[in-house]
């Protein structure tokens, strides 16, 4: 009898985390406690903090924008931050921040269904009216930033979103824009963990 031949091992889609041969650096003692923090909190170290560890004033400042504009109080809530990521990457096709965010999106809302309909088509949703206000014009300012004018913003506040909430839906639709481009350019591959990452209902 020929013995079956033996299943080829799997290779780890996040390994290496970018396409650049780039040396991490030395982090400094902020940055290390940072990533000291992931892991306590997350089991493991975002693949995006990795990609900017060959140079640390990236790092940091990447880190620094990365926190104040999705977990820093704001009028928008966390999960509204969320949505936004996901929606921009969706229009973007962004590998590492739909898997990413996705996930954040699943674990925000206990509701799996909702985060793929993110990932996918955020128009599918069932969205309350200020929800689909703030994904139409993140959704427009990615794709048609020079058709922005004031009857978009006059839209976002009809819906009860106060001027700096527009700001924070601009921010956040415009680092995400970044974000994607970035790792779209260096093939950034979301940790393996993102994958699995909440998706049962919550009862």
């Amino acid at each position: 009898m020929v013995p079956a031949a033996a299943a080829p091992a799997r290779l780890r889609d996040d390994a290496p985390a970018i396409a650049l041969a780039l040396p991490p650096a030395e982090l400094d003692p902020a940055n290390r406690a940072y990533f000291d923090k992931c892991m306590e909190k997350l089991g493991f170290i975002p693949n995006v903090l990795q990609a900017y560890g060959f140079d640390v004033p990236k790092l940091s400042a990447f880190a620094a924008m990365y926190n104040d504009l999705m977990l820093a109080p704001s009028g928008l809530s966390k999960l509204e931050r969320e949505m936004i990521a996901v929606a921009v990457s969706s229009v973007n096709r962004c590998y590492y921040c739909l898997t990413a965010h996705g996930a954040a999106v699943r674990q925000l809302s206990g509701d799996p269904i909702l985060g793929e309909q993110m990932v996918m088509n955020y128009r599918a949703a069932r969205l309350d009216p200020r929800q689909r206000a703030m994904l139409d014009f993140a959704v427009k300012l990615t794709e048609r930033p020079h058709e922005v004018e004031e009857e978009d913003r006059a839209g976002l506040r009809r819906v009860g979103l106060s001027e700096r909430d527009i700001w924070d839906v601009a921010a956040v639709t415009a680092f995400f824009n970044m974000s994607n481009r970035i790792a779209s350019a260096t093939d950034m591959r979301p940790n393996e963990a993102y994958h699995a990452q909440a998706r049962t209902l919550r009862a």
